[in-house]
């Protein structure tokens, strides 16, 4: 039968007793790093309508996005940026050859889904980068995406103009 609590401390000493009996029978394994035969591993970034396939292996830091060099594809300094961000997180600038597919909408939702996956397949690489890059929240999926257009409005939330006569 269960005792009676009757004080403050008595609690406190019974939380304390179910709290470490369930540490000690739940002990989690640690990660293990998912690569294939080749030595990459791979992932899905995913932002509003863009789905970036992305492939990373050991090498020099070169970035190839749709057969193109990361420069000519992303030409912009701030889609650039974006993307070397997960690599500054984890602190292995310059350490990954990335390769990535990337499909559907504009060119920053696609240099977000290219990070997102980017972030993935680090951490899926090195599980000891997990924590810098879900820290950073670039393991979370942005899911903003443009809100769709109502009947009766002339875009999602604008109205047609009032006239009053």
């Amino acid at each position: 039968m269960a005792e009676e609590i009757k004080t403050l401390d008595a609690l406190k000493t019974a939380v304390a007793g179910t709290v470490s009996a369930d540490a000690t029978t739940e002990t989690e394994a640690p990660r293990e790093p998912v690569r294939d035969a080749l030595g990459r591993s791979y992932a899905t970034g995913k932002r509003k309508d863009a789905i970036a396939r992305v492939w990373i292996k050991p090498g020099s830091g070169k970035v190839t996005v749709n057969g193109k060099e990361l420069n000519s594809y992303f030409a912009r300094p701030v889609l650039q940026m974006i993307l070397r961000q997960p690599f500054q997180v984890a602190g292995v600038e310059g350490q990954f050859d990335v390769m990535a597919t990337v499909t559907g909408g504009g060119l920053s939702g696609q240099a977000g889904a290219v990070k997102h996956g980017i972030s993935k397949a680090l951490q899926l690489y090195d599980p000891a980068l997990r924590g810098a890059l879900k820290s950073a929240g670039f393991l979370t999926r942005d899911s903003r995406v443009v809100e769709r257009k109502k009947y009766g409005k002339r875009k999602a939330r604008r109205s047609f103009q009032f006239s009053k006569r």
